[in-house]
């Protein structure tokens, strides 16, 4: 984030972009493997949430300072959710069971 804030060069920029975008992802595909139902628990949407935004960044780059800004508050919030909250099922909550693993 800092990069962006001090206007660092863009060549500089783009693989820690790219390198973020697909970090997310894997822990995302990570996280698929106790089922489909994490993509609409809380930390799932968030998760998708970052990624999404983090690849709006090269296309709407005059807003990479607030876009950042957004995701590092998403994560922030997300990561320090309580269980409780971080697996409740936010999309189709009567279709999916709540994961019960711990964590």
């Amino acid at each position: 984030m800092g990069g962006y804030i001090f206007d660092q060069p863009t060549a500089v920029l783009m693989p820690w972009l790219w390198g973020s975008a697909v970090s997310g992802i894997l822990l995302l595909a990570t996280d698929l493997h106790t089922g489909i139902a994490v993509l609409c628990e809380a930390r799932g949407v968030a998760v998708i949430a970052k990624v999404v935004l983090l690849l709006l960044i090269p296309v709407f780059w005059e807003a990479r300072i607030p876009l950042l800004v957004f995701i590092l508050l998403i994560g922030a919030v997300s990561s320090h959710m309580p269980k409780r909250i971080r697996h409740r099922v936010l999309i189709f909550p009567n279709r999916f069971a709540v994961d019960a693993r711990a964590g």
